[in-house]
């Protein structure tokens, strides 16, 4: 799949994991060829592109109380 955000963008990207799929969401640090990294809370969680199966921008969090 071919992802056309900017890096910095605020994404959630569903990609296929053994047994099924999995959410990535945060932000986009690198993007190549083949995988892209996304900056999630957990840390940063590299993404082959053929795994995935949806993505889309998101808008920012909600502000802290």
């Amino acid at each position: 799949m071919k992802l056309g955000f900017p890096l910095g963008t605020r994404v959630v990207v569903r990609y296929r994991v053994e047994g099924g799929f999995t959410d990535a969401l945060g932000y986009l640090r690198a993007l190549d060829e083949s995988t892209c990294e996304v900056e999630t809370k957990r840390g940063l969680s590299s993404i082959a592109l053929d795994d995935i199966v949806a993505a889309k921008a998101v808008p920012p969090p909600p502000a802290r109380r």
